[in-house]
């Protein structure tokens, strides 16, 4: 087989380790927006490309005989990707266009579980101008939320007390999108703890991954501004410490009737990767966010859990015969922490080397922005590396992640506290808390 990688972040370097650990005869191919050397070396052929361009990425797949293709970012899955390679006779592992507004449009997502009696949402409302937002800004209170209906790399989205500290400040920021021509969702804000549960679907069955907790602050103790991820955990038992096993049930529920919605909304069944967002609080889960590929850094760590073969779980998703694929992960614990360059997120320096030579495991090291210049290292503008460790428990991973971060050298931080047993203990509490 042939096999396609669109992206380069350290999601898709992790998919390239998946899918070269198989036996299956492959060849792996990859589209990239930089030069990702730990890809590069996995691959048989690497080109740096608009993966945005469709034609280009079509024509790449026609001259060299790809039979599938895995999309890891949203902006080309939002633009088509998969409708064109389908044209083109090539499968892929990613929605369709118009499946993949479930994540290019805030408001559609909403509408779509609020259309479909799936009970996950806040009271929300969708504008396209300044009008009725003040009055449903009062009736929400203090507790509001913000969200530009488009894609924006995360960091689209203000939350009241963390973003936004008054209804001004809010309509403000209303303006601001209404003058770049968007719209925007406002609702009111949950309170619990959030975790991301992804599936793999076929358009048929669903196939639910280990539930992962995402840190998205840039600063220990969860300040700072937001980021694309600065790191991930999950436990051996596949669910959290703060949750309980009818909260993993219930995401795993909601997951599975937005599926169902999705295809007796548009007549045929959503195939690749379903993450949903959600945030358990003391009124049940609920849906934050749905994304319509692999998270990051959420992909590193169930691929690096993953014990089956991850070419035939993405041939069953194009075949629509995941029910009779075998899908098992370790019960082992992961964390996962990026190393970042200094002033990440808003103004990361660049075209800095670093050095990873200590790092003592390779495998538990997943490349993200950075390049290859000779035998250099060099920082690309955004998230640079990551480390993932598995161990028996999460307390355990987090030591040996940390000790590994710690070994890479250059103009780089991370986040110290991610799967230490003072936050997780944090995370307990609060739930009790509201519980």
């Amino acid at each position: 087989m042939n096999i396609l990688i669109i992206g380069s972040g350290a999601r898709e370097h992790a998919i390239a380790r998946a899918l070269h650990k198989s036996p299956k005869s492959k060849f792996i191919y990859c589209l990239a927006s930089n030069n990702n050397p730990g890809i590069k070396k996995l691959c048989y052929d690497m080109q740096v490309i608009d993966i945005n361009n469709n034609e280009l990425v079509v024509q790449y797949s026609k001259k060299n005989n790809i039979s599938l293709a895995i999309i890891g970012p949203e902006n080309p899955l939002a633009n088509g990707v998969v409708d064109m390679l389908g044209k083109a006779g090539v499968q892929a592992v990613g929605p369709t266009k118009e499946m993949a507004k479930i994540e290019a449009s805030k408001s559609f997502a909403r509408d779509l579980l609020l259309e479909y009696n799936i009970p996950a949402c806040p009271k929300y409302k969708v504008f396209k101008s300044t009008e009725g937002v003040k009055a449903f800004l009062t009736d929400l209170g203090e507790g509001f939320v913000v969200k530009y209906d488009g894609l924006a790399g995360g960091k689209g989205v203000k939350v009241s007390g963390d973003h936004l500290n008054s209804h001004e400040e809010a309509m403000k920021y209303c303006d601001e999108i209404i003058q770049k021509g968007g719209k925007f969702v406002v609702e009111e804000k949950l309170v619990g703890e959030e975790f991301s549960l992804m599936s793999f679907s076929d358009g048929k069955t669903l196939i639910h991954m280990p539930a992962i907790q995402d840190h998205k602050r840039a600063l220990d103790g969860d300040l700072g501004p937001n980021t694309g991820g600065m790191g991930t955990y999950s436990a051996a038992n596949h669910s959290l410490p703060f949750l309980n096993k009818n909260e993993v049930k219930k995401a795993q529920e909601i997951n599975s009737l937005t599926a169902a919605a999705l295809k007796k909304k548009f007549g045929y069944g959503y195939k690749g990767i379903l993450y949903g967002g959600f945030i358990a609080t003391s009124n049940g889960v609920k849906l934050i966010e749905y994304n319509a590929r692999f998270g990051d850094p959420e992909a590193m760590n169930v691929l690096s859990l993953l014990q089956s073969d991850f070419v035939d779980i993405c041939t069953s998703i194009a075949n629509s015969n995941l029910k009779n694929t075998d899908i098992s992960f370790l019960n082992k614990a992961s964390v996962c922490k990026y190393a970042v360059p200094n002033g990440y997120p808003n103004k990361p320096i660049k075209g800095e080397e670093i050095n990873v030579d200590n790092v003592f495991e390779p495998d538990m090291l997943f490349y993200a922005s950075v390049t290859k210049e000779g035998d250099r290292l060099i920082l690309a503008g955004s998230r640079a590396v990551a480390v993932v460790a598995v161990e028996e428990s999460i307390s355990e991973a987090e030591k040996v992640a940390e000790n590994e971060i710690c070994s890479i050298k250059g103009p780089l931080f991370h986040r110290k506290d991610i799967g230490k047993e003072s936050l997780i203990q944090n995370r307990i509490n609060h739930m009790k808390s509201i519980r």
